[in-house]
């Protein structure tokens, strides 16, 4: 069992930065892919990025150049450092784990999930 919970929301002007947490509980973070996903309002919860036991890093097209995702696995800690934030990423962040092979970027790929933090990029 993984519990997780995000913290680093909060509230920025456009072309602001944030960084997320996600702290994990359990002794075999290391071993876990996570990810980040986000829903805004009326909306879907969408894949934001992932990164993989080996390290390896994928993202959705629209935070490319613009996001960052790493972990700590000596913390059991990940992060999203998220730069130039625009109004259309206002969005409650959730961060997600998976011990599952593959690339995971669907929400039916991930097994434990946190509780959300909310971010706001006003204009």
């Amino acid at each position: 069992q993984v519990q997780l919970r995000e913290s680093g929301g909060g509230l920025v002007q456009a072309g602001g930065s944030l960084r997320l947490s996600c702290a994990a509980s359990g002794h075999t973070f290391s071993r876990y892919t996570m990810g980040w996903f986000r829903q805004a309002p009326g909306k879907e919860r969408e894949f934001v990025a992932a990164i993989m036991w080996s390290g390896y890093t994928y993202y959705t097209d629209s935070v490319k150049g613009r996001f960052t995702i790493s972990r700590d696995n000596a913390k059991n800690t990940m992060y999203l450092q998220m730069n130039n934030l625009k109004p259309e990423d206002t969005a409650v962040y959730y961060c997600a784990a998976t011990i599952g092979r593959g690339v995971p970027s669907r929400e039916y790929e991930y097994d434990y999930w946190g509780q959300g933090t909310q971010v706001t990029a006003s204009s």
